[in-house]
């Protein structure tokens, strides 16, 4: 007996449609055969009082969207209760593939999207199993340059006497593409060449390729300009250009952010206390494109005003920038009060990120039992970042370096002579279906004779929060009359096993060690260990961590927005 399989399934999803409200297992119904296929069809059993035949037809539609198209059903009373016995009978596979593919596609690539056919012969046919290699290859065909292509025509007939499919797929590649010009709409404050320079990946006469679109598209959407953003080849537009392409422009539709944004807010840190904050945001400053953003933060430990400008980026994709910066602390019995101004330079290319800076900083402090010192530098730093997780706001494998250097010196309005040198590694290793482990190693490195008149941002401490848990933030570090300040010396190591119990929350396990101090032979790590609660926010997981000091023999409270450097 042949079955066509297309008209067979619609009329499976008209009785599906129906059986979906009822409730999840019959009363009075118990279902007997395998464990697998007793787990399958419970879903489906129809309302208590339906007739044999109706749960018989029900039933077999479901089966037969898992490849079994010859079940036997018996039906039988125990105790006064209807028992239903369920073989599915032998599972159909496929026995044969039609594919056939017009349009000018080279034939090394027909090739491959033949071979690579997801439900290859004497695979099992089964419902979504076929939907997907139908869409497979639909889909890679429209990633390169057939950005026309459909799928013409599909057809299953099932053979249920032999258990036999023969399946037909008939695709339209249609023309290959070129990209065209860059046609932008919903531009109303900038300049069009503003959304161009934010296009790295591809020119005017490039092959198409849908994920350089994508790239695009994600692109502007991180840009402070743009609320949304989508970006398509306008294929009613394209010209042959007659050398076997169509050529198509490339458009833009944009809608751009509020001029103006002004915010204030509460919160709190484990590691610098209670906090309100204002601040004002404008991505259009002197209506030049240029980006400000301002505001004055008050936490118990630190207060801070700041200004940043953010240029847009230029024709080799750097962003420029300046700031000034003015800031009190009052941490681990330091007090610092610092005013600085600088000037950056960002480059991202692909997974690296390169940050060059000039900084120019004066800092007072005052160590609780020792003499105040006023210190100055000059420091330009270079820092590198690169990137390569599967998810940046909630990474479960993949892998973060960080690298900088930088210094000063007496001949250029610095106090001191020194270099220095910090990396960073992290790690995140996917275990099982949900949980991870992350592991994370951190150096750093001040050259210099003393630390005497090198500011605190040049020097180390550590502690707390994304550093050592199960110490007060910035506790550990060289102690001068009865404050803890910076040292030339850094090292921590972490390691942490989250477990998810689902979708949103879990736990995990952690170890961290580290210190700062102002020789290498000083540096005896402090451990800390202990449990926490992992809760997966719109804005990234967020932590609440219980841990042990070793060497304070204490506990410490400390929560964070877990999102990788």
């Amino acid at each position: 007996m042949l079955v066509r399989h297309e008209k067979f399934f619609g009329k499976f999803l008209a009785l599906w449609l129906a059986a979906a409200a009822s409730p999840v297992l019959a009363e009075g119904i118990v279902l007997r055969g395998s464990e697998n296929i007793v787990e399958l069809l419970k879903p489906y059993l129809p309302e208590n009082g339906a007739s044999q035949r109706r749960v018989q037809a029900m039933l077999g539609e479901v089966l037969a969207t898992e490849g079994y198209f010859s079940p036997v059903f018996e039906f039988s009373n125990e105790d006064g209760t209807t028992a239903l016995y369920v073989a599915p009978g032998p599972r159909t596979t496929v026995s044969n593939v039609d594919m056939r593919i017009d349009g000018p596609i080279e034939e090394p690539r027909r090739s491959m999207l033949r071979n690579g056919w997801p439900l290859p012969i004497g695979s099992a046919f089964r419902q979504a199993a076929w939907n997907d290699a139908k869409l497979q290859i639909l889909s890679d065909l429209l990633a390169v340059e057939h950005a026309g292509a459909r799928l013409v025509d599909s057809l299953a007939e099932i053979d249920t006497e032999t258990q036999r499919a023969d399946v037909r797929v008939h695709y339209d590649a249609g023309p290959r593409y070129r990209f065209g010009e860059l046609q932008v709409e919903g531009l109303q404050r900038y300049p069009e060449d503003l959304v161009s320079r934010y296009n790295r990946g591809f020119r005017e006469g490039d092959s198409y390729r849908e994920d350089l679109l994508r790239a695009f598209q994600s692109t502007l959407l991180t840009t402070p300009y743009f609320a949304s953003a989508e970006v398509a080849l306008d294929l009613a537009q394209s010209e042959d250009d007659g050398e076997g392409f169509a050529t198509a422009p490339v458009r833009v539709s944009v809608r751009e952010r509020p001029a103006h944004r002004f915010g204030v807010g509460v919160g709190v840190s484990s590691n610098t206390g209670a906090r309100v904050e204002a601040n004002y945001h404008t991505p259009n400053l002197l209506n030049k494109a240029w980006v400000l953003d301002g505001g004055l933060r008050i936490e118990q430990k630190k207060q801070t005003l700041y200004s940043d400008v953010f240029l847009p980026p230029d024709e080799t994709g750097r962003r420029h920038g300046v700031g000034l910066m003015v800031e009190a602390t009052d941490i681990e019995g330091l007090k610092t009060d610092r005013y600085a101004f600088g000037a950056q330079t960002v480059l991202q290319r692909g997974n690296l990120e390169q940050r060059l800076s000039l900084n120019w900083e004066r800092e007072r402090r005052e160590p609780d039992g020792a003499m105040a010192t006023t210190n100055s530098a000059l420091v330009p730093n270079v820092m590198w970042t690169w990137r390569q997780v599967d998810n940046p706001l909630d990474p479960r494998d993949g892998v973060v370096w960080q690298a900088q250097m930088g210094g000063g010196s007496k001949a250029l309005a610095s106090d001191q002579d020194f270099l220095r040198l910090q990396g960073r590694w992290q790690q995140y290793f996917p275990i099982g279906r949900l949980d991870t482990v992350a592991l994370r190693a951190e150096l750093g490195v001040t050259l210099a004779d003393l630390r005497k008149n090198i500011p605190q941002d040049y020097l180390f401490r550590t502690g707390g929060t994304g550093s050592v848990r199960g110490y007060s933030y910035q506790s550990l570090g060289v102690t001068e009359g009865s404050a803890t300040v910076g040292g030339r010396y850094m090292g921590v190591l972490s390691a942490e096993a989250t477990h998810w119990f689902n979708e949103t929350w879990g736990v995990a396990a952690f170890v961290d060690a580290g210190e700062a101090a102002d020789n290498v032979e000083d540096l005896n790590l402090a451990v800390g260990y202990g449990l926490g609660a992992r809760w997966k926010s719109p804005a990234g997981p967020i932590g609440l961590d219980l841990a042990y000091g070793q060497r304070t023999s204490s506990w410490q409270i400390h929560f964070a927005l877990a999102i990788p450097f």
